[in-house]
Parts: structure tokens; C-alpha cells; sequence
């Protein structure tokens, strides 16, 4: 991807995540040691290690934010080909930019709600992020089908995702991190891998690696 893609895809992100902005660059570095310290101490975010979801979460923000201001050692493998636009994450993750973001979804439903029952929904705007890695993080390594024998508690949560786009075969994608389509079953479809496709052949990405199609078992 060319450095005009990458701001712009850097911008992408923050619209569409807004108050739960997380950096693209820290996410990476989070996603990577995830897979390589997968149920272990040193993963950021695992069930194995944490009582509930809540001290799970804790754990993940902490590391996220010794990422983001740089207070902790990474290995070289956890950086490499990285976007990085450290000021506009550093105003990304401030207070301002979140209370920002509350405000805006706020007055959106107070413009248009047609009654007050729909205010509920802001909390889920504001911290859509957390909820996406509760989903993922926590459920996906408790509940649901098994496709692949792993060494570690990945699980897929939907036969058919379209709620997490795909990531809820998190069983798949942990025995083939390197395949663009999460989908490897019959019956799977993951919905972000045509825009992935769709993408390359428009040269915005470029997919260097391909994987050897897997056989799921079952």
C-alpha cells in the first residue's frame, strides 16, 4: 500500500472508530503479539489469564497505552511494515478527541431519534471498540465450533459472520493468520475478503503472500 493510501485509510479509521479510536500502527503491533504469545502471560489479550472479560480489557488497554507512548521494548518482528503517523495518533487517543466524538453521536440522536428510547444505543457508539474486543477476545476463545486443531483456545463464533465481518472465525484465522479469507468451510462466508479482492485488483493493496488452501475438519 503507497503512503497516500495509508493516510488515508489512517483517516478511514478514525471516522468510522471515532470515540474508540485505536491507532492502526498499535493495533498491528497488539494483533501480532496476540498470535505469537496466543493463551500465554504474555498475550494482551487472553481468558486463560484474566478472571472475566472486565480485568481482560483492563489488561489490553494498559498494554495498548504502553504501546502508544512507547514505555515498553518490542521486538523487531512486531514493527515490521507498520503505518505510523505518531501525531495524529497521539490526538486521536486524547480526552478531547473522544468527548468530541460522544458529542457528535449525541446530537446526531437528539437531532433525529424519533423517540428517546433510541439514546440507549449511544453508549454502544461510544465504546464500540471495547465491544468488538469483547467479542472477539473473550467469546471467540470460549464459545462456539471448532475447526482446526490448534494450541490455543480460538474458537469460530457464527458459522455465518455478518455481524463481525469475518472475524468471528477466529478458530480459522489463528491456523492460517497469513490467509486473507477467514472463510474456509462450507457454508463460510467472510464478507470483508471480496473488498480485499476487490481492493488488489484496483492496485490501492497488494496480497504478497498466498496461503495453501486448508482442508477444515468435519
Amino acid at each position: 500500500m503507497g503512503k497516500g493510501w495509508e493516510k488515508f485509510f489512517y483517516l478511514y479509521c478514525y471516522i468510522t472508530q471515532g470515540s474508540s479510536y485505536m491507532s492502526p500502527r498499535v493495533y498491528g503491533i497488539l494483533h501480532r503479539m496476540h498470535h505469537a504469545y496466543t493463551d500465554t502471560e504474555l498475550d494482551p489479550h487472553s481468558p486463560a489469564y484474566d478472571k472475566n472479560l472486565f480485568s481482560m480489557m483492563l489488561r489490553t488497554s494498559k498494554t495498548y497505552v504502553d504501546i502508544l507512548k512507547s514505555r515498553v521494548p518490542l521486538e523487531d518482528r512486531f514493527l515490521k511494515n507498520l503505518p505510523t503517523w505518531r501525531w495524529f495518533d497521539t490526538w486521536g487517543n486524547t480526552i478531547y478527541s473522544r468527548i468530541l466524538w460522544a458529542g457528535i453521536y449525541t446530537w446526531f440522536y437528539v437531532a433525529f431519534a424519533p423517540s428517546a428510547w433510541w439514546y440507549l444505543l449511544i453508549p454502544v457508539h461510544i465504546f464500540m471498540g471495547p465491544i468488538h474486543g469483547v467479542i472477539i477476545n473473550w467469546f471467540a476463545h470460549k464459545y462456539g465450533e471448532v475447526n482446526f486443531e490448534t494450541d490455543n483456545t480460538s474458537r469460530n463464533l457464527f458459522r455465518l459472520d455478518w455481524l463481525m465481518l469475518g472475524e468471528g472465525y477466529h478458530n480459522n484465522h489463528h491456523k492460517y493468520p497469513s490467509r486473507s479469507n477467514f472463510a474456509m468451510k462450507r457454508g463460510e462466508f467472510d464478507p470483508c475478503y471480496p473488498v480485499i479482492k476487490l481492493m488488489d485488483k484496483a492496485r490501492i493493496i497488494s496480497i504478497v503472500r498466498k496461503v495453501e488452501e486448508p482442508v477444515a475438519v468435519g
